[in-house]
């Protein structure tokens, strides 16, 4: 996937704002949100991680990243 085909970082922002919004309502099994959250924080991490990826792009992935990981942390502490 090249640089220009990743998706927004805004695009994953909204999808651990979802899962969040599952996990607080319960609308989700928990062992659901940890899959999607698991698979976000994978997908974040190979972006991130990517020496050509412009700084000025990495940081709004790092952001969701960072969100992610939060997200992580509070559904593992349940």
């Amino acid at each position: 996937m090249s640089k220009n085909e990743l998706p927004n970082a805004d695009h994953f922002l909204a999808s651990v704002d979802h899962v969040n919004e599952l996990v607080t309502s319960k609308g989700a099994a928990i062992g659901v949100a940890k899959g999607l959250l698991y698979s976000i924080v994978e997908t974040l991490g190979v972006i991130v991680g990517d020496p050509d990826l412009p700084s000025h792009v990495r940081t709004g992935y790092q952001e969701a990243l960072e969100l992610a990981r939060e997200l992580q942390a509070k559904i593992h502490l349940h």
